[in-house]
């Protein structure tokens, strides 16, 4: 999962890119990158890191002109060094850079046409860098002179070529500013507008509460497959380029990724969150009527909304029985077990007088691993609980992801081939209650009713791209278990040592 950024304005765009990116940082803690255009000159800053790591004031005074993309980013399948941070960029046609967010699922057969028939050469193991590619070789077919609509006709090709989920956002030398989002509008994107005196300025964005911190306005998310198109004057032009485009967004994204405060297809993702909380509760109270828990405890942060709304709605004390240190990232994209187990520590301390002899229901966004859950479970016991419940707003992750969510590959999910008893047993709850799928579908719908259907891979294994077979589930597994980011990390920590910059 990665955050995405693009601004065209009327003053410098560095210092509203950077406070954007900061915003979106939760969507990305391995890399950050920005490139702003000035004058005809790309000027490029990335490195692996927080955002306010990556960016020092020497960087941001190089980083002129009134027209930028940024990106955060985590790995999944790809390398997690600096080269594969973004954004990336081709001098061919035009000069184009280009920041995405997802995962193309058939990025090694683009791979392979781009190097046969395009003659391109793909230098990273990034999708991203094929992704930029497609859309480069379809748009130097275009001509020299690009109209909005040769423009909207070479991402219609990208559609057709691409598969997966993304949403992308670029720049055009001496053209403007491009983003474009999947045909099945998997991943997010959502673009806005600020008033100046000397005009108005355009933010594109993954989540809403970017556009927020500049003070931009939410016009509205792009549509599944449609493309936006902001040209040097800051005209405005959209276009849908997919032939058959229907929105089945990541529930996921309301579940954990998306900050509570951000829009996204129209439902508040907080209003979302106070939903699951109801369901789990009435699940509860039919599930389970005879209850005894004392006092419900959420894990912070992001199951702090569905903890409360469940609390109230079964009319038992909520407390806050954890402190968290916000100085650690978030375990859920950390590239190893032991670094997950040992952060999960480091991350969470617990408040005795919350716990000593209580029945303690916690609530967590999901269970992916188990390793997080299994550790906090053991940290109450030690608090003094008397018997610790585990509820989980959403149903058991049983699948892998492949749109652009580094969940691992299926035996690496706690959930997968277990019954929920089992799961149960093995994180060491007394018990535990999954949230049922149809309710969490219907916590969204019932925010906004247009959302009739979502990708719900992990929960379900339906693939809503159709192309997802056997052959790149072992592919999958190759790139993306535990075992193979540990080597990749082992050998990318070599190189690094041998490619020190003194301008970090």
């Amino acid at each position: 999962m990665c955050g995405i950024v693009g601004l065209m304005a009327n003053e410098a765009v560095n210092q509203s890119i950077y406070d954007a990116l900061t915003v979106l940082q939760h969507r990305g803690q391995d890399a950050a990158g920005m490139m702003t255009w000035d004058d005809g000159r790309f000027l490029l800053r990335k490195n692996n890191g927080l955002v306010r790591d990556v960016f020092h004031t020497r960087h941001m005074k190089r980083l002129k002109g009134n027209l930028g993309i940024g990106h955060v980013r985590y790995p999944t399948a790809g390398s997690s060094s600096e080269a594969e941070s973004q954004p990336f960029y081709v001098n061919s046609p035009y000069g184009i850079t280009l920041a995405h967010n997802g995962n193309l699922t058939n990025s090694d057969q683009l791979q392979q046409e781009l190097f046969s028939s395009d003659l391109r050469h793909i230098n990273t193991t990034s999708d991203s860098e094929v992704l930029l590619n497609v859309f480069a070789h379809e748009l130097g077919k275009q001509g020299l002179h690009l109209t909005p609509d040769d423009i909207f006709d070479a991402i219609r090709r990208v559609h057709r070529r691409c598969s997966g989920g993304y949403a992308a956002v670029a720049i055009i030398n001496g053209f403007g500013l491009v983003a474009f989002r999947d045909p099945h509008g998997i991943r997010p994107v959502v673009y806005g507008t600020r008033e100046t005196p000397a005009g108005h300025d355009v933010m594109i964005a993954s989540e809403s509460v970017a556009l927020d911190v500049s003070g931009f306005e939410l016009v509205r998310d792009l549509a599944p497959g449609e493309a936006i198109f902001v040209d040097m004057d800051k005209n405005i032009h959209t276009q849908q380029c997919a032939d058959a485009p229907r929105l089945t967004p990541c529930i996921f994204e309301h579940v954990y990724f998306a900050r509570p405060d951000s829009m996204l297809d129209g439902a508040y993702v907080y209003g979302t969150r106070m939903q699951m909380g109801r369901k789990l509760g009435d699940r509860i109270q039919r599930e389970w009527p005879d209850h005894d828990i004392d006092v419900v405890i959420p894990i912070p942060d992001t199951s702090r909304t569905t903890a409360l709304e469940l609390a109230q709605h079964i009319g038992v004390t909520f407390r806050e029985g954890f402190m968290k240190n916000r100085y650690i990232g978030r375990t859920f994209i950390m590239p190893g077990q032991t670094q997950r187990k040992k952060s999960v520590r480091q991350k969470l301390n617990a408040i005795a007088s919350e716990f000593e002899g209580k029945n303690v229901l916690l609530v967590d966004d999901s269970i992916v691993r188990g390793t997080t859950c299994k550790q906090i479970i053991q940290m109450a016991r030690d608090a003094g609980a008397n018997k610790v419940y585990f509820a989980s707003a959403a149903p058991p992750v049983r699948h892998p992801n492949v749109y652009g969510i580094d969940m691992p590959v299926a035996g690496e999910l706690i959930a997968h081939g277990r019954s929920d008893a089992e799961v149960g047993e093995l994180i060491g709850a007394d018990r535990l209650i999954y949230q049922d799928l149809e309710d969490l579908k219907n916590a969204c719908r019932e925010v906004n009713p247009a959302l009739d259907d979502f990708d719900c891979s992990v929960f379900d294994g339906r693939y809503v791209t159709g192309d997802v077979d056997d052959a790149y589930f072992a592919a999958l597994q190759a790139a993306r278990s535990d075992a193979a980011k540990l080597k990749r990390e082992s050998v990318n920590a070599v190189v690094d040592l041998h490619n020190d910059s003194e301008d970090d």
